[in-house]
This record gives C-alpha cells, structure tokens and sequence, in this order.
C-alpha cells in the first residue's frame, strides 16, 4: 500500500523559509520520480518542483531559484526547501508519485506566507 505523507508546513512571514517533507512508504522509493504540488482556493494544482529517481530536478518558473527539491533514498523521504516566500506561495502542499498507472498522493500540508 502506497502511503505518503507530507509534514513542516506552518505560517511564515513573507522572505522566510520552510523545509517540507514528504515521507513516502510502500514503493522501492528509490526507483520513483516524486513530485511536489501545491493548490490554493480558486487555483488548479500546480507542478511545483520534481525530482526523478536519478536525480535530476525540474521546477516551475514560479519556483525556480528560490525552492530546492532533494530526495533521501535511504529514509525515502523527499524534500522541498522553501525560500524568499512570498505571500503567493500560500497553499496546500502535496507530493505525488506514480505506481503501476496510478497517482498517489499525500494529505498535504499546508503553507501561509503572510506579507
């Protein structure tokens, strides 16, 4: 059974940082891509940040210099470094993988950046 499951979200002032992370169980995570997500009322789901299971990273233009994804294959968690937050990177968080056709995601957590 395929679990994932996101935490370190919280309320931020706008400049801060946050680290989320997103503890996958279930999958040999080593072999996944993961992604990072986010979603705010009144919003579509937006890609955020990847990381396949080599290693290579891709963000959104929105993100790009300012948010760091990594993986730890070890403790198969993923994580997402966020910096120089801006009040529009208010959202849920949510990382996903694929298994066997399937999108699994997490419960989310969430992240306020205030002004």
């Amino acid at each position: 059974q395929v679990r994932l499951v996101e935490s370190g979200g919280g309320l931020v002032q706008a400049g801060g940082s946050l680290r989320l992370s997103c503890a996958a169980s279930g999958i040999n995570f080593r072999l996944y891509d993961m992604h990072w997500f986010r979603q705010s009322p009144g919003n579509e789901r937006e890609l955020v940040a990847s990381i396949s299971s080599g290693g290579t990273k891709t963000y959104s233009d929105s993100v790009k210099g300012r948010f760091t994804i990594s993986r730890d294959n070890v403790w198969n968690r993923v994580y997402l470094d966020m910096g120089s937050l801006e009040p529009e990177d208010t959202a849920t968080y949510l990382c996903t993988t694929r298994h066997r056709g399937n999108n699994y995601w997490g419960q989310g957590t969430r992240v306020t950046v205030s002004a």
